[in-house]
């Protein structure tokens, strides 16, 4: 039997806890499984606040709103160009049980239209929480370019006002930029692809970016890409494949979870060693994952590495400290 509105909102009130926890940690999933297929991406994730709940309903007049608002949980999946859209989206796919996928790109007079086209996704969250009903929660992933997910949040301020229509001027206007930002979308992976072409440069790329990746599974503190880049540029000579090492940062970091948050906790920015010492400067830095992992995996391999890099030892030999080994 359907509950009522309030009864809903009320359930939501009580839920809504463990669906935020439930969504976080399949955020968390998704942003470590590109990762380590070499995606770039950024990864969000929210609970619905429970005003924004009940606003829903009373806007849009449902029956049955527990079982109509499939959006409670929602995950943001923005990648850096339209070329990137179907992989991230194929690992989603492989990654978690699916629901529905609405996928608007390939339908037919669609391409006559001032609109971009929807890629949803619905699907069971990780772990498959389960409500008081026996039913798993699920959540709505949203896959964007950054050009569209700027256009997105423009026009959604603009354009979507219930119970009155803008100007015409002022939508065709908006709208008109779609085209913008197609044009846009295929310079970046125009652009991306003709960076691929030089190795060395592509190889760096792709290796900060997979690093922060998983690096944001732990933190959201700001670094320094510069100094990411300076730094990779030597640990990727400790490194033999570089087309399996996403996958194996991924393994490494699921593997020594806890190891490495007392690491970022005891060493990281915010942390007494560095408010005083002002040293572990790398613990406030995603490539701190890969040190850590060829300090466990390939030590020798990172000590000459390290040494015929030019980077100060103080550097390694903090690391190497902060993850409990002896150089």
């Amino acid at each position: 039997m359907p509950l009522t509105t309030e009864e809903a909102f009320q359930r939501y009130r009580q839920e809504r806890p463990r669906i935020k926890a439930a969504v976080e940690a399949t955020a968390a999933h998704l942003s470590q499984r590109t990762a380590s297929k070499g995606i770039t991406c950024e990864v969000t994730a929210r609970a619905k606040e429970i005003s924004s709940f009940n606003t829903k309903v009373y806007r849009k007049g449902y029956t049955d709103p527990w079982q109509q608002i499939t959006d409670k949980a929602g995950v943001r999946v923005i990648v850096p160009h339209s070329g990137l859209l179907t992989p991230a989206c194929e690992v989603i796919e492989n990654c978690l049980e699916v629901i529905e996928v609405q996928d608007d790109r390939n339908i037919p007079g669609y391409e006559d239209r001032l609109r971009y086209p929807r890629l949803h996704i619905q699907a069971i969250m990780v772990g498959r929480e389960e409500d008081p009903d026996g039913t798993p929660y699920e959540c709505e992933i949203q896959l964007r370019t950054e050009a569209v997910d700027l256009w997105s949040r423009m026009s959604h301020k603009h354009l979507y006002k219930p119970g009155a229509a803008p100007a015409a001027d002022v939508s065709r206007t908006l709208y008109r930029l779609i085209a913008l930002v197609e044009l846009y979308d295929l310079e970046v992976e125009r652009g991306v692809k003709a960076m691929a072409q030089h190795p060395d440069l592509a190889r760096s790329n792709q290796l900060v970016d997979t690093t922060e990746q998983v690096y944001r599974t732990f933190t959201d503190h700001p670094f320094s890409r510069d100094l990411s880049h300076d730094v990779i540029d030597v640990l990727s000579n400790a490194i033999t494949d570089d087309s399996t090492y996403g996958e194996q940062l991924v393994e490494f970091a699921g593997q020594f979870r806890e190891r490495l948050e007392r690491a970022y906790t005891d060493y990281g920015p915010t942390s007494d060693h560095f408010l005083e010492h002002g040293r572990y400067l790398l613990a406030s830095q995603p490539e701190s994952l890969i040190i850590f992992e060829r300090l466990t995996n390939a030590r020798f391999a990172l000590e000459e590495t390290w040494d015929d890099g030019q980077l100060p030892e103080t550097m390694l030999t903090d690391m190497a400290q902060a993850w409990g080994v002896a150089l």
